[in-house]
């Protein structure tokens, strides 16, 4: 049986801790190590993570001073003894087959489905149609080009941009990663450090395979975490994020759909920003304003020119025609109700 190496990265989530860690440590496959490291948690997530020791000496266990989800999950690589590697956020949890039905299907790269969890219901994230395997060539084409973002047909449901990016809901090759010394980027730098960890491993598969079950549970209910948070300086990262990803696609001279990709994730982006520039507690006025500078932005517009509006369904169409043609005060209604919706 083939080692598995479980990362698991915590800070301060001491109320939904134990559910991560009961999934991960009644894994129907046994072979696992379970790496915890505490960074810099001010909570009683480190006692927890103790007490779960007692029962199950297959726990590593660091603590390490706050650097950030980017920094723990590094401390974690440097600890791996597993021939593979999954991460799970402190505050998610997975399914008890999810490391078996891993390992079943043995590859360089082996991704799954996953639910978004709400305080009041369960959503599942359909990213591809069904169980797909993919050979060298369609893991550059379409899976490392995915990592990019969506082209063409993709575009009909824009709203799965990201849903293949992230670091949790896959299981890695640990050689890969060490071979070719592989990091997450500090969040702090680039806004979104498993973009560009996805883009730059999976230049490196030579095989890979989705499983169309949701095996992940991605907690939408904690009120603490990055995504729910306001950050002014997120901007600035995501312009770091798209000139590192637009290094990497010419230094590695990736087809001309990659770039086609990035400019699409551009235009996306405005999504993400405007929904965290919604938690800013300078009130709308300044929401607004904050808006209208992205889209007078040359690099949003330069985006926008060349984005095809007519693979959208007609709702994102006229959102994106409204980004398109800077209408600042639309945007923002918009994306008021598109929260709205989101957290009813």
């Amino acid at each position: 049986m083939k080692k598995v190496s479980v990362i698991v990265p915590i800070y301060n989530i001491e109320k939904f801790l134990p559910t991560c860690l009961e999934s991960i440590t009644t894994q129907t496959y046994k072979n696992i190590e379970i790496i915890c490291i505490d960074d810099g948690s001010t909570d009683n997530s480190a006692e927890i993570v103790r007490s779960f020791m007692k029962n199950d000496e297959r726990i590593v266990f660091i603590q390490k001073e706050n650097g950030g989800l980017s920094s723990a999950r590094n401390a974690g690589i440097e600890k791996i003894t597993g021939e593979y590697v999954v991460f799970v956020d402190g505050d998610d949890w997975i399914d008890e087959n999810t490391v078996e039905i891993a390992v079943q299907n043995e590859c360089d790269l082996v991704m799954w489905d996953y639910i978004s969890e709400f305080p009041t219901k369960s959503i599942k994230k359909e990213i591809l149609d069904g169980d797909r395997s993919f050979d060298e060539n369609e893991c550059r084409l379409f899976v490392q080009r995915r990592m990019v973002g969506l082209v063409g047909e993709e575009l009909v449901a824009p709203q799965k941009f990201d849903a293949l990016v992230t670091a949790w809901g896959k299981m890695y090759r640990a050689d890969i990663i060490k071979t070719n010394k592989l990091n997450f980027v500090d969040t702090k730098i680039i806004g979104t450090e498993d973009a560009l960890f996805n883009l730059q491993y999976t230049g490196f598969c030579k095989n890979a395979r989705f499983i169309s079950k949701p095996l992940s549970h991605y907690r939408k209910d904690n009120s603490d975490s990055l995504t729910r948070t306001y950050k002014a300086e997120l901007f600035d990262c995501w312009q770091e994020l798209y000139s590192r990803m637009n290094k990497y696609i010419e230094d590695n001279n990736c087809p001309q759909i990659f770039s086609e990709a990035l400019k699409n994730r551009i235009c996306w982006s405005i999504v993400g920003l405007g929904i965290i520039e919604l938690l800013n507690s300078k009130g709308a006025l300044t929401q607004i304003s904050n808006l209208r500078k992205i889209l007078k932005n040359e690099r949003y517009v330069s985006a926008y020119k060349e984005l095809k509006l007519s693979c959208f369904p007609l709702y994102w169409r006229i959102f994106f025609l409204c980004c398109k043609n800077k209408m600042s005060v639309m945007v923002y209604i918009l994306l008021k109700v598109m929260n709205y919706l989101i957290e009813k």
